[in-house]
This record gives structure tokens, sequence and C-alpha cells, in this order.
């Protein structure tokens, strides 16, 4: 198996996901300290990390960028269930982090069996990822630190398509998991702010961080990137994010296109979940007027709905296993005959902008 170095200053918890990770086959080394842990990525040369982010004298934002210059290796974050450690997190995400896991009881958990599956799959999907380091974040699409002031955009009617009037031409519907956060942050803000069609996102995500990751995003981005958390209408010029802890679908009102949160549907193993958002864009819009975008990810969640989005004869888009971090849900979604096009996640944007146009 893989060589995991453990990186937490709790005993608590690095004998805990230690022992999770040695039942699975996995040579695991512990480290108390940052500073322990980066010596000890040098000097052991593990293949993946397990980093905790509040720790004494070093914290995890600090080790792991220190990690990515010495030697870019897959790390998983262990973060907090705070507001604070969200936006910690997609810091860590931004730095080269693969992935996060969030502890269900705090800083010391006692309740690892709640997320030993997650780890344990999150973990061997790190194994299997491509880490981004100093010089692959310098090669990335650059995002505006400031998103600038967007116009108002013009909101069109045409007419209307399976009974419903519409706000809006079309939609633009993306599946991400493992990966999600870093390889939006590569396409979202390089949309126009008067993009025609909304962009609506299932990012596998805990229901405690979407908020943050909605907030981080719209500070990057031209676009009004929103949350739904509850019915909002779709409007052009706006992307929305999914809530964590339940399932995004599109749906109308009043006669008029929303998006809107739903309860977890039992039989989906992800959520939110890709394959119901898909789904549920294809009962109010024609094929031609849909969008599908499969990123990076764990599984195949949304591959069979994209798949059947083309064959009626909309557009869809795999990213390609060369930026992929996790080349699960592309890869299904290929496998499938479902992609009219596989790009890497910097050249996305550009399509959508030529598709819809």
């Amino acid at each position: 198996m893989a060589k995991i170095l453990v990186v937490d200053d709790s005993a608590l918890m690095r004998r805990l996901i230690t022992s999770a990770l040695t039942d699975v086959g996995h040579t695991v080394q512990a480290a108390r300290t940052g500073t322990e842990g980066v010596q000890m990525l040098t000097d052991w040369q593990p293949d993946a990390v397990t980093l905790d982010i509040n720790m004494p004298e070093m914290d995890g934002l600090t080790a792991l960028s220190l990690m990515m210059q010495a030697r870019p290796t897959p790390v998983v974050m262990v973060s907090s269930l705070t507001t604070q450690g969200a936006v910690a997190t997609f810091e860590a995400l931004a730095l080269g982090a693969v992935d996060f896991i969030a502890k269900p009881g705090g800083t010391i958990s006692l309740s690892i069996d709640d997320i030993r599956d997650e780890l344990i799959a999150k973990v061997g999907a790190a194994l299997r990822s491509r880490p981004r380091g100093r010089a692959q974040a310098g090669a990335r699409s650059s995002a505006p630190a400031a998103a600038p002031a967007r116009p108002a955009a013009a909101v069109s009617t045409p007419p209307a398509g399976k009974g419903v009037v519409r706000s809006v031409p079309g939609v633009v519907v993306i599946g991400v998991s493992t990966g999600g956060p870093r390889t939006l942050e590569d396409i979202l803000p390089l949309l126009p702010a008067d993009l025609a069609w909304p962009v609506v996102i299932a990012q596998h995500m805990p229901s405690n961080f979407t908020d943050a990751f909605s907030r981080r995003m719209d500070r990057l981005c031209r676009l009004t990137v929103r949350e739904v958390a509850s019915v909002l209408p779709l409007e052009p010029g706006h992307a929305y994010i999914g809530k964590g802890g339940t399932d995004v679908v599109v749906s109308e009102r009043l006669g008029r296109l929303v998006v809107m949160p739903r309860p977890e549907t039992p039989g989906h193993a992800w959520h939110p979940s890709v394959q119901l958002l898909v789904e549920s864009a294809m009962k109010w819009l024609p094929p031609r007027q849909i969008i599908g975008v499969q990123l990076t990810g764990m599984g195949d969640d949304g591959a069979r709905a994209m798949a059947q989005l083309k064959t009626d004869g909309g557009r869809t888009i795999a990213e390609s296993e060369d930026s992929a971090v996790v080349f699960g849900m592309p890869a299904e979604l290929i496998a499938l005959g479902g992609a009219s096009l596989v790009l890497p996640a910097n050249r996305i944007a550009q399509q959508l902008r030529g598709w819809i146009a």
C-alpha cells in the first residue's frame, strides 16, 4: 500500500487517524507539529499527507505552503466544522491541498468513526491525484484579486418552451467533487459579468462549508455567486452553488425558472447530487439550451445524466485527465460516450463563452 504522514498536534487524533489508515494496509508515521511534519516530508518522503489546520507553533497553512515548495505531495486537510475552519480550508485548497476532511466533533473528535470511510476514500483519491505544487500554481489561469464592478445584465424573455416563461435562454450545469474548489477557481473567474446563461454547480461539500465557498467565489468572480440556501430566480450573470447537505435542482415558480435546495435524496451517494441537478434542468429546458460540465472528482455522479443530455442534443464538456485532480467523474462520462468535448480546466471558460455567445 502507501506511506501516509499524519500531522496533528492532538495525540488522540494522531492515534485515531493512524488506526483507520493502517487498518486498510497503509504504512503510517505521525508528526506532532507542522515543523516536524515538513521535516518528515523530506526525510521519509510519504505518498500522501493528512494535515491539521489548527496547530500551535506552525499552523497547517504555513506547513502546507512549505510542503508544496519542498516536495509537492497530495495533502488532505483536517478541518474543524466552523466558519473560521471553512475559510482556512479554502485557503489551503488554493495553496495546493487536494481535499479536506471536516471533523464532526470540532478540533478534537471522538467521532472518527463518523468520517472513517470518508477519510479512507479521500486519502485513496489523494494518492491517485495530481498534486499542484508551486510551478503548477503559477501556470494557472489568473483570477482577479477582486472582481470588477458588475454591469446589470439584460434579462431576455425568449418564447416559452416546455410550458415555462424563462428569464434566461439556457443554463450551464456543473458537477464537481474532489479538487473542485481549486478547479472552479480556474473557470468561474474567467466568465463575464453579463454571461447570458446562469451557472448552477453541484459541488460535493459539507453544509458548513458552502456558504464560505460561495462568498469566496463571489469575491473572485465577475459573475454574482450565491449559495442556494433557498429558492432563487435563475438570472443571467449569476452562478449558484448548491448548499451542502442538500440537493440542488432547477425548477419553476410562477412560470419562471428557479434554482432551489431540497432534502438529500435517498439512493444517491453524493450530495449535492450532480445526477439530480442535470435531470432537473432537462425537465424544464430543451437539451440544446443546457450545457453540462463534468469536472474532477471521485465516482460517477452525473455521468449517466450528462451522457443522456448529449444523446438528446445537448452539449457537454468533460475535464481532461491532464488537469483533473482526480480523473473519476470525467472519466466515467467519457467512457459512456457522453462528452462532446474533453478539455483541460483552463480552456473550459473560453469554450463556454464561445458556445453561449
